[in-house]
This record gives structure tokens, sequence and C-alpha cells, in this order.
């Protein structure tokens, strides 16, 4: 079940979801995104999803000081994107961490934001293919609850702000 989309209406905006994850594309999905909410007057929601493997009860110590690592690199790495959005596009992005699986999780995000209008992600330029989150969405994408973007990741910038 997907939540009616509220971004147009009176009291809301339109945001763009962007992933920031430990590839080097996700530059691209973050400049295409804050140039997209400049022009639409909108917003951009930045995601940081941690994957935890599962936990042994035996280690929990272990395994709360490793959550504990990863929220600080999620930290880190949003701050580096929010960074990133705000000399792009002057503007102050939401960001949101969550633990589990990326697509569960970005379904999630989007089922709870009815002001999100669309999912911006950027492919890989390397002959290993697009991605893993990318190709997952192009086998699913037809029963995505907004529109899925794709930027390629060897566009500049300049070739970028053409598009947005």
């Amino acid at each position: 079940m997907s939540t009616q989309r509220r971004c147009y209406e009176p009291g809301h905006r339109p945001k763009c979801l962007v992933v920031v994850d430990d590839t080097v594309e996700w530059d691209r999905a973050v400049y295409y995104a804050s140039r997209w909410a400049v022009r639409a007057a909108g917003g951009v929601v930045m995601l940081r999803v941690i994957e935890m493997l599962d936990q042994n009860q035996q280690w929990l110590g272990v395994a709360e000081v490793m959550r504990a690592e990863a929220i600080e690199a999620a930290e880190i790495a949003l701050d580096r994107a929010s960074g990133r959005a705000n000399g792009v596009a002057a503007i102050t992005p939401d960001r949101v961490i969550r633990e589990g699986d990326p697509l569960e999780q970005i379904r999630d995000v989007i089922e709870h934001d009815p002001d999100i209008a669309m999912l911006v992600l950027a492919a890989s330029a390397g002959a290993e293919g697009p991605g893993p989150l990318v190709s997952t969405l192009a086998r699913t994408g037809g029963s995505f609850p907004v529109p899925v973007l794709i930027v390629p990741g060897q566009l500049a910038d300049a070739e970028i702000d053409a598009l947005s």
C-alpha cells in the first residue's frame, strides 16, 4: 500500500529522495537533486542505510560498538553530502539514517513522507554495470511508489546543469 503523494498540495513541497552510499556516483545524484530542488522550489531528503549483518547474542557488545561506528560513519557521509548540496544550491537537506535492507528502507522512507516526489539515483559509469541498487530497481521499478530518476554517472556538473 502506498501513501498518497501530497507534495503539490498547499502547505507541502516536493522533495527528492537521494541515497548516500559508498559508491563514487552518489555525488551525481546529490548534484542533480539539489539543482532540481532549487528549480522546483522543493527539497532534498538524503538517506544513508546501514546494513548490519545478523548479530549473534554472545557478541552483543561488539555488535553495539560496530553499530555506533556505522552510525558515526553515516553521519560523516551525510555531512559530506549535505555540504555538497549546500554548495551546489544553497539548500539544507533533510537527513535520515536507517538500518536494514536498502530497498526496504527506501520504500519505508517514501511511505512515511508524502512529500517525496521522486527517487534520484546515479548509475555507475564503470564496466561492471550500473550498481546493485540501480540494477535491483530496474527489475522492480514498475511497482515503485514514486518515479525513479537515474542520473548517468559520467555526466559532468555542466551537463547536469543543462538537464536540471
